[in-house]
């Protein structure tokens, strides 16, 4: 498989990768104070942009990258370019010699993806920073997603945190900060990213990629308003997944198998990887919505059930994507705590 066919494992399966995105969806003020420090000249040397999965985290960052890197602005936002600049050019064919991205390797022998970005690629950023920059200006490395890093690849990016590279600036895009050690998440400058309301983000859906309304609603609901998440669902033709995951819990809290067997089989066939993904999100999702709609009604046991059940998916499906677990057998398990939740008593 050549380089080019290599699937990125920062970017959404049937969406062009952040680096080819030349608009953001809202975030006026974190770009604004991005903007306002490149413009002073006294950036600090780390920063760490959070927020959801498709909130637009890295389309942030890699706006910032391009600014720093000197592609001409365009005036109708504060990090705005010309895509058509020969830098940005060679930023988005990731040819420029003084950018540096970090994200999860291609395992060769297992051909996916692998799970956590190693040591070997955290000890890339130090022998990055180590050389003079190319173009005699800011030297910028983007680590997608950091919190993606195993520990020995946290602790091998102290080193170039704690001793800041002249001009040179390192850009963590973290969806869960809590991963990442203290010492990590101390000395970076952290902009959060929060997703805009969802009739927003169902009204963008409408207007700039034609989704018909009902399904713009949907995908916005499901996708807690962060644009990104929601355009890949609706690009993966994934949205009636929700409403096939709510007919397979029965009123009685048992799992109806057929209907849990069809979506196990849609979310482990070929090219499944982002299906499996939207699926574990979905009952998480969907155990946290239950332990809300619990403590609403004052039931403090269930809400805590379903909380607990909405934890232990996410971790699963964690396990799953690192520890190289049978896809199947880790969603019956998934359904299996479901089930579990379901029938425990409210007292």
């Amino acid at each position: 498989m050549s380089d080019d066919a290599l699937p990125e494992a920062d970017a959404e399966p049937g969406l062009p990768h952040p680096r080819h995105v030349h608009t953001l969806f809202g975030h006026a003020d974190a770009e604004e104070a991005a903007a306002s420090a490149i413009r002073s000249g006294r950036m600090h040397h780390a920063w760490m942009i959070t927020g959801p999965k498709g909130v637009g985290k890295a389309t942030l960052a890699w706006r910032m990258a391009r600014r720093l890197l000197g592609v001409k602005p365009e005036p109708s936002a504060p990090l705005a370019h010309q895509a058509g600049d020969p830098v940005n050019q060679r930023i988005e064919a990731l040819s420029h010699p003084d950018l540096l991205l970090v994200r999860r390797p291609y395992d060769e022998q297992r051909k996916r993806l692998k799970g956590e970005i190693t040591i070997e690629e955290a000890r890339r950023i130090p022998a990055f920073f180590s050389r003079r920059a190319a173009e005699g200006g800011w030297r910028v490395a983007i680590i997608d997603s950091a919190d993606e890093m195993n520990r020995n690849a946290a602790n091998g990016l102290l080193k170039s945190l704690e001793e800041p590279p002249e001009r040179g600036i390192l850009i963590l895009v973290v969806t869960s900060p809590g991963r990442l050690p203290t010492t990590v998440r101390s000395r970076c400058r952290r902009l959060h990213l929060r997703a805009e309301p969802q009739l927003a983000c169902a009204n963008w859906l409408e207007t700039t990629h034609s989704v018909p309304a009902e399904e713009a609603t949907l995908l916005a609901d499901l996708a807690k308003g962060a644009p990104g998440r929601a355009l890949a669902f609706h690009t993966s033709g994934l949205a009636g997944m929700q409403r096939d995951l709510a007919a397979a819990i029965t009123p009685s809290g048992r799992i109806d198998q057929n209907a849990a067997e069809r979506l196990i089989s849609k979310a482990t066939g070929t090219d499944s990887h982002q299906a499996r993904a939207v699926l574990f999100d979905m009952m998480a999702g969907e155990s946290a919505r239950r332990a809300r709609q619990a403590a609403g009604s004052g039931q403090a046991v269930p809400a805590g059930q379903w909380a607990d059940t909405s934890r232990r998916i996410t971790s699963l499906a964690r396990e799953a994507e690192t520890l190289y677990l049978d896809p199947r057998q880790s969603l019956l398990a998934a359904f299996s705590l479901l089930e579990d939740a379901a029938r425990q008593p409210a007292g």
